[in-house]
C-alpha cells in the first residue's frame, strides 16, 4: 500500500521533519477508528489533541528558539495532508490552531518590517509561543462573521480603546474549536469617532475561552467536517490589554497581498481527504478492508481503469499542491502566487470528484456510514466554500491574472471584483511598513 515514501522524495528530508512524518501515520489507525463517532455525534476530537499535545504536534511551526520545530510552511503542509488521510475534520481543525503560530512566526520575519517593528512585535508573539510550548494551549481562528465578505470590507466585529486595553464587541460564525480551545485568535477592526472603518484598522487579539463575555451559542449539525464543532461566536464588551494581541495594530490585513500562501493552508486537510479515498479504494478493491469479507474485485476493468484515473487525479493535484507550498514565502511574485491560486483550485474541486469516483467504484457499501467513504464524500463538499480563497474568487483571480496587466486588473468586472481587495498585489520589499 502506499505510504508517504512513495508520493514525496522523503531522501531530502530532514531527520526530524521525517520522524513527525512518521509519527502522524503510527497515531493514523487510531485517528481514522475514532472518526467515525466523531462524525456521527459532530463531537470535537478531544482525543487527538491529547495524543498531539504528547508528541508535540501544537509547536510544529513555532521556531526553535522558543521550542519548536520550526518547520517550513510547506513541512507544515505534508504534516497536515497525513492527519487529513485518517480524519478531515481533526486535520481542518489543527490549521485553525497552526495558521495562528505561523501568523506570528512568518509575519515577524517580512523582510520590510523596521526595528521598531520587531520591538513591538518580540513580546506579543513569545507570549503565544510560551502558551503552547509551556502549556500546550491551543489555538482557534475565527473569522467569518457570516452573511458578509471579510476579504471584501473590514471585518465587522469592532474594538475600541479603553484603558487598560480594549474591549471588543462582535460576532464569529463557523468557529472552529468553539468551546475546546484554550484561546480565540480574534480579528476585528478598530474604531475610531468619525471615521468610517477601515481595512487598513484590522487588529487581532487572543483571547482566553473564560474571558468574561465571550460566549459559544448555536447548533452545529453540517454535512460534513462535523468534527470541526465550529459553533457561533458572541463578543459582547470582552476586554483585552494590549499585550493580548497576537501581532502589532495593522499588521494581520498585509497577510493576504504578502504573505498569501497562509491563508490557503486549508488545502492540507483536503489533499489528505483525496489521498484517504484513493487508499481506502484500492484497500477495497484488493478485499483487504478490516472488517469486510476478503472479496477481489480487481476482476472487473471499469474498476480497474476508474482507479488509474484516480491515481492520475491524485498525482496532478499533489504535484501542484506541493510545488506551490514549498516555494511559499513573503512578497511570492506573481508566477508563485497563481501557482498557488491554480492549487488551492485544485485540491478543493479534485478532491470532490475524487471521492464521488471511490463512492462510484466501491459501489453500493461505499454508502454505509460505518465506512469512511461516506464521510470523506461529505467532508470533500466543504473545501470550495471556504473563505478567503473559494473556488468562485479562485476563478476570478486567475481569470483577471492571466488576461491583464497589474495595473488593469481593478477594471476588469466580475461578480467577486469586491474581493479583490484580498488579492496578492506587488510590492517592494524593502519599503518599511509603515511608510506602505
Amino acid at each position: 500500500m502506499n505510504t508517504f515514501h512513495d508520493y514525496y522524495n522523503t531522501d531530502e528530508f530532514a531527520p526530524e521533519f521525517l520522524h513527525m512524518m512518521e509519527l502522524v501515520n503510527e497515531l493514523g489507525p487510531t485517528i481514522a477508528k475514532r472518526a467515525i463517532q466523531i462524525d456521527k455525534d459532530a463531537s470535537f476530537p478531544t482525543e487527538n489533541y491529547e495524543d498531539f499535545a504528547k508528541l508535540g504536534f501544537l509547536r510544529l511551526v513555532i521556531p526553535k528558539e522558543f521550542g519548536g520545530f520550526g518547520f517550513s510552511l510547506g513541512q507544515y503542509t505534508m504534516i497536515g495532508a497525513e492527519i487529513g488521510k485518517y480524519c478531515g475534520a481533526t486535520a481542518l481543525t489543527f490549521n485553525m490552531h497552526t495558521s495562528s503560530m505561523m501568523w506570528s512566526r512568518f509575519m515577524y520575519e517580512l523582510p520590510n518590517l523596521t526595528d521598531a517593528d520587531r520591538a513591538a512585535f518580540a513580546p506579543l508573539r513569545e507570549r503565544q509561543f510560551r502558551n503552547v510550548v509551556e502549556n500546550n494551549a491551543i489555538y482557534s481562528q475565527p473569522i467569518s462573521e457570516g452573511g458578509t465578505n471579510w476579504t471584501s470590507k473590514p471585518i465587522q466585529t469592532n474594538c475600541k480603546k479603553v484603558e487598560g486595553g480594549y474591549l471588543i464587541n462582535g460576532f464569529k460564525k463557523f468557529a472552529s474549536l468553539a468551546g475546546y480551545c484554550d484561546y480565540y485568535s480574534i480579528v476585528c477592526t478598530e474604531h475610531f469617532e468619525g471615521i468610517e472603518p477601515r481595512h487598513e484598522d484590522t487588529m487581532n487579539f487572543a483571547v482566553h475561552k473564560d474571558t468574561p463575555g465571550l460566549e459559544v451559542i448555536g447548533e452545529w449539525d453540517p454535512i460534513g467536517m462535523r468534527g470541526t464543532h465550529s459553533k457561533d461566536l458572541v463578543l459582547k464588551d470582552v476586554f483585552v490589554k494590549e499585550e493580548e494581541m497576537m501581532m502589532p495594530q495593522g499588521m494581520f490585513v498585509r497577510t493576504l497581498p504578502q504573505w498569501p500562501h497562509m491563508m490557503a493552508t486549508l488545502t492540507p486537510a483536503y489533499m489528505g481527504v483525496a489521498q484517504g479515498a484513493y487508499d481506502y479504494t484500492v484497500k477495497y478493491l484488493r478485499g483487504e478492508v478490516e472488517g469486510l469479507p476478503p472479496i477481489d474485485r480487481r476482476v472487473y476493468p471499469t474498476k480497474r481503469a476508474t482507479v488509474a484515473k484516480m491515481f492520475q487525479k491524485l498525482t496532478e493535484m499533489r504535484a501542484l499542491w506541493h510545488t506551490a507550498f514549498m516555494e511559499a514565502r513573503g512578497f511570492p511574485s506573481k508566477a508563485q502566487v497563481m501557482r498557488l491560486y491554480a492549487a488551492q483550485y485544485a485540491v478543493m474541486e479534485g478532491v470532490q470528484e475524487m471521492t464521488a469516483l471511490a463512492i462510484r467504484t466501491c459501489g453500493g457499501q461505499s454508502m454505509l456510514k460505518s465506512l469512511p467513504l461516506e464521510r470523506m464524500y461529505r467532508d470533500s463538499r466543504c473545501g470550495a466554500l471556504m473563505l478567503p480563497y473559494t473556488t468562485e474568487i479562485m476563478e476570478d483571480y486567475l481569470s483577471v491574472l492571466t488576461l491583464y496587466d497589474m495595473d488593469k486588473i481593478d477594471e476588469a468586472s466580475s461578480d467577486t471584483a469586491s474581493a479583490r481587495i484580498s488579492m496578492w498585489r506587488p510590492a517592494a520589499t524593502d519599503a518599511p511598513l509603515a511608510a506602505e
